[in-house]
């Protein structure tokens, strides 16, 4: 990330004697680390859920139509259907057993957002709940893609609404939103270009437009059919995500790579390519590591097996999220509780996995470092 260098926090050693001891916390000073020296002498416990949920964190992996509950689901068809869900039925259609299912279930949830209102609201209800969780910045995923490609609509008029929830929550809650066009890579590179150049013409209107993306299934289209539209969108000043290494191989990440992509999403399969590995280690490329999500769909079989813990040992730039929390069963203070519990990350650990958020965001630099100097003087 631009002005910023990602380092892990150098160990202190305590010395046998007081001189010793005075030269080294001067030496402490200087380094810079001395409040985390000073986090080490206290003594009192901190209550973990307490303290996960005042970390100041990004969330970069979240889909705006994967954050409807099935009460607001119930409140949606309210609205525009003749014979209204109940929650029963509305709670239905959140079951899958599969990638596959999900995706069907993920298509039936945004078939019932068709207004600019209902968008607002969709968008305002995330930021309620993000804020809860002391999330300050989110970069969330929009599918315009799903718009386009099934529902046969114009976008621009749907986007006003969540513009306004994301104004509102900046002024309501202190949360910023920034959004990311998602396109669906199974439907062609021709349903993505209109998704990409829908954000480059919207982006000098609306500067909270900051990047595309690619979703879907990678099991049907990999990265390479988009390479050119992921230039233009470079060009066009936009920031470059991708889905890469969920539901394929390590060859899906290398495509997204070589495309161009900055970030890339789960990334689970980069585990089986020790020279994918270094290359990720050695470049620092975020990566938007997601659990729970990649437990439920069954890309990952079993906690055991997920390689959350093995790259960030390696010094892989992770950052943790939700993707669609409603559909998972969890939300971002559930996966860092997940990294504690079932990884055994310390509570400096989920300190530096909330950093690593806000480095891998597209914020500006000055507000980064801002944030992050909220998140070091954090007792």
């Amino acid at each position: 990330m631009p002005g910023l260098y990602r380092v892990r926090s150098p160990r202190f050693r305590f010395p046998a004697d007081i001189a010793s001891l005075r030269t080294e916390l001067f030496n402490a000073f200087r380094r810079g680390i001395v409040c985390a020296i000073l986090r080490h002498l206290v003594t009192c416990p901190v209550d973990p859920v307490s303290f996960i949920r005042r970390l100041p964190k990004a969330e970069l992996h979240l889909h705006l139509e994967g954050t409807v509950t099935p009460e607001t689901l119930v409140e949606l068809s309210a609205r525009h259907d003749s014979s209204p869900l109940d929650l029963s039925q509305a709670a239905a259609l959140f079951q899958y057993t599969d990638f596959s299912g999900f995706l069907l279930a993920f298509k039936a949830i945004t078939e019932h957002l068709r207004t600019p209102d209902d968008y607002e609201l969709a968008a305002w209800r995330m930021a309620q709940r993000l804020a809860r969780q002391g999330v300050v910045h989110a970069e969330v995923y929009v599918s315009v893609g799903v718009v386009y490609y099934w529902r046969r609509c114009e976008f621009e008029p749907l986007f006003l609404g969540m513009e306004r929830a994301r104004l509102r929550a900046e002024s309501e809650l202190g949360l910023t939103i920034y959004w990311i066009f998602d396109a669906v890579r199974h439907f062609g590179p021709e349903e993505a270009a209109r998704v990409f150049r829908k954000a480059a013409e919207l982006r000098p209107r609306y500067p909270s437009i900051i990047g595309i993306g690619i979703g879907g299934d990678e099991r049907r289209t990999g990265a390479e059919p988009f390479r050119d539209l992921y230039a233009e969108a470079r060009a066009a000043g936009l920031r470059l995500t991708a889905h890469a290494g969920e539901t394929v191989g390590p060859e899906g990440i290398w495509g997204a790579l070589n495309i161009g992509a900055e970030r890339l999403g789960h990334a689970l399969s980069a585990i089986h390519d020790p020279e994918l590995m270094g290359i990720l280690a050695e470049r620092q490329i975020p990566l938007e590591i997601c659990v729970s999500s990649n437990l439920r769909t069954g890309c990952c079989p079993r906690p055991e097996d997920h390689p959350l813990r093995r790259y960030f040992d390696a010094g892989l730039m992770v950052t943790l999220n939700s993707d669609d929390p409603a559909l998972f069963l969890s939300d971002l203070d559930n996966e860092y509780r997940i990294a504690q519990d079932t990884f055994a990350f310390t509570q400096e650990h989920l300190r530096e996995l909330a950093s690593n958020s806000i480095e891998a965001s597209f914020l500006p630099a000055e507000r980064r470092v801002e944030i992050l100097r909220r998140l070091e003087s954090l007792e």
